[in-house]
């Protein structure tokens, strides 16, 4: 499975973005695809989760209420749709699948390549 995100940019405040997680290989609607960040001098986070068939998510407390994940296997795309965006969100975005659930990083096998979210104040 190859994953490519994108979809990040430059937001004040309060803004919104939609991240998009665009997925090849036959297999990738099997896979439950996470959705981390990495902040500049912090550690790789889980951010939102979501299962093969959609019907299971999960997300940091951090993100609750404000980011809803979902996806769309007919076109092998898993989108994170961010609202109420803060500056401690600023981050590079990666998305990542495993056949398997779990927020630990080392869980994943494939990795996209990130995107930045930047939120000014």
């Amino acid at each position: 499975v190859q994953l490519q995100a994108s979809g990040g940019g430059l937001v004040q405040a309060g803004g919104s973005l939609r991240l998009s997680c665009a997925a090849s290989g036959r297999t990738f609607s099997s896979y439950f695809v996470g959705w981390f960040r990495q902040a500049p001098g912090k550690e790789r986070e889980f951010v939102s989760g979501i299962s093969w068939s959609g019907g299971s998510t999960s997300y940091a407390d951090s993100v609750k209420g404000r980011f809803t994940i979902s996806r769309d296997n007919a076109k092998n795309t898993v989108y994170l749709q961010m609202n109420s965006l803060k500056p401690e969100d600023t981050a590079v975005y990666y998305c990542a699948a495993n056949p398997k659930s779990g927020i630990r990083v080392g869980l994943y096998d494939y990795w996209g390549q990130g995107t930045q979210v930047t939120v000014s104040s």
